[in-house]
């Protein structure tokens, strides 16, 4: 099953899950709509054939639902007389850190198998170098930050750009550099508007006539990019700013070749770590190896901003 925010990948993974049963002999199931349709009982059995061409498409075939109901015990009890009732014996949860929250509760309760495959764009899940979808919503912005550079320059104006990254900064700071911006606002490091502001001149002084300015959502420098931007325009009247906000774009799209692969990776893993007899784990790749971390781990851990990515981005922003 997927649940939470959509990721490019999931279907791949899915595919995986699949075809990795099918390999082994074990019937799968397709849970519809997160912890809300296994509570309802949409099932449907998959066969090796029933994710054909999936491989390439984004979001889930198997749709995402936030569930309040699963958050109550009784809610959680539904589910498993509902899994129990169909002969379900294991279940492989896509998703995020809401996902292995909830998927932890539900083993706690009921010692009910399961594996988390980390599935968010966000790629703040600790126990793995890269998330599903990471890697393709960074290509989508470093695409339009390509694109929206060339009205920035032709117009001579500043664009603070805000990217996906509530608690992180890991999109920013990667495709800000990917993509050349003058300067990269994230979470973990508060830059402070005065600062802002004498980077920005120092910009204007080398001769750059245009700026890029990428601002990951979660950034504390503003109430919000928009009162960044105001306070900009009050401040260095020799800039005219533009915000663009790219919101849930970054989450659709065709996966890329990374994505897909590594999705294929752990689809192959997670069950093959269920007839192991593991249980409550998480896959993820760590140093190019696939690997198993304690769910509760992977949902109380925290990843860390790359510290020598931050010096490149000070270095680029000369």
């Amino acid at each position: 099953m997927t649940s939470g925010g959509d990721a490019p990948g999931m279907n791949a993974a899915i595919r995986a899950v699949v075809r990795t049963c099918a390999y082994h002999n074990v019937e799968c199931v397709g849970i519809f709509r997160g912890y809300e349709g296994m509570i309802e009982g949409d099932f449907k059995i998959l066969t090796a054939r029933s994710v054909n061409n999936i491989i390439n498409k984004g979001g889930t075939f198997l749709k995402s639902a936030r569930s309040k109901e699963f958050r109550t015990k009784e809610g959680r009890q539904k589910a498993c007389l509902q899994l129990k009732s169909v002969g379900i014996d294991a279940v492989v949860l896509i998703g995020g850190d809401g996902t292995f929250t909830g998927g932890m509760m539900f083993n706690e309760e009921f010692n009910f198998p399961l594996i988390g495959i980390p599935g968010t764009i966000d790629n703040d899940i600790y126990g793995t170098n890269f998330t599903l979808g990471y890697d393709t919503a960074l290509n989508t912005v470093v695409e339009v930050i390509d694109k929206i550079r060339d009205t920035a320059s032709s117009h001579k104006r500043l664009f603070f750009v805000e990217v996906m990254g509530r608690d992180v900064g890991h999109i920013a700071l990667n495709a800000g550099v990917g993509a050349g911006a003058e300067e990269i606002l994230i979470p973990e490091e508060d830059l402070g508007l005065e600062r802002l502001l004498e980077s920005l001149r120092r910009s204007k002084q080398s001769g750059k006539s245009s700026s890029i300015v990428v601002v990951a959502e979660g950034d504390k420098i503003g109430k919000n990019v928009f009162e960044l931007k105001d306070y900009v325009e009050e401040n260095l009247e020799e800039y005219e700013v533009r915000v663009s906000v790219l919101g849930h774009m970054q989450r659709g799209g065709s996966p890329s070749c990374f994505d897909r692969v590594l999705a294929s990776r752990m689809g192959v893993k997670a069950v093959e770590s269920l007839l192991e007899g593991k249980s409550n784990y998480m896959v993820g790749i760590l140093d190019n190896k696939m690997a198993l971390t304690p769910l509760d781990k992977a949902v109380k851990g925290h990843t860390e901003i790359n510290k020598e990515l931050l010096r490149v981005s000070d270095i680029m922003t000369t």
